[in-house]
C-alpha cells in the first residue's frame, strides 16, 4: 500500500469517536434513554420544535431510524408531532412539557459528565482541537462538493 500519511489521522479520529461514544452512551443509558433518544431530546431542548427533516439533519440520525425513535419518544409522551403551519405536508416535532422537564434534568447532568473527560485538557489544547476539527470538517465538505460535481 502506498504511503498515506492521513491513515494515522483516520485511526485517531475513529478511535476518538469510539471512545467518545462509549463514554457518552454509558452515561446516557443510566438516564433511561438510548443515545438516539437523548440526541433528539437534546436537539429539541430550548427550541419551539422543528420539522422532522431538520431534526434529522441536526441529529445525523437516518430518516428511517429517526421516525422510529420519535415514535418511541411520543409513546413515552416526551415529544409530540404537530402539523406545520407553513407546509401541510410537514410535521413539527416538539418536546411535551414532560419532555421539557426531562431535558432540563438530563442535559446539564450529561454536560457535567462530559466535562469530566475534558477537564484534563488545557484551554489552549481544546482551542487547537476545535480549530483542527473545524478544518477537517471543511476539508471533507470541500471533497464532497468536488465529488458531487463530477458525479
Amino acid at each position: 500500500m502506498p504511503n498515506a500519511p492521513f491513515l494515522s489521522t483516520l485511526r485517531q479520529l475513529a478511535g476518538a469517536y469510539q471512545a467518545f461514544e462509549a463514554y457518552s452512551s454509558a452515561h446516557i443509558r443510566t438516564l433511561g434513554l438510548t443515545p438516539a433518544q437523548f440526541d433528539i431530546v437534546a436537539t429539541l431542548g430550548n427550541t419551539p420544535g422543528m420539522p422532522l427533516k431538520e431534526l434529522g439533519e441536526k441529529t445525523l440520525i437516518t430518516k428511517g431510524t429517526l421516525t422510529g425513535v420519535v415514535d418511541r419518544l411520543a409513546d413515552k409522551q416526551l415529544v409530540r408531532r404537530t402539523a406545520s403551519p407553513s407546509d401541510g405536508r410537514s410535521q413539527i416535532v416538539q418536546l411535551t412539557p414532560q419532555g421539557e422537564s426531562l431535558f432540563a434534568r438530563i442535559f446539564p447532568a450529561h454536560l457535567a459528565h462530559m466535562r469530566q473527560a475534558f477537564d484534563g485538557l488545557a484551554p489552549d489544547e481544546l482551542a487547537a482541537m476545535d480549530a483542527s476539527l473545524g478544518r477537517l470538517r471543511e476539508a471533507f465538505a470541500a471533497a464532497r462538493g468536488r465529488m458531487e460535481k463530477t458525479a
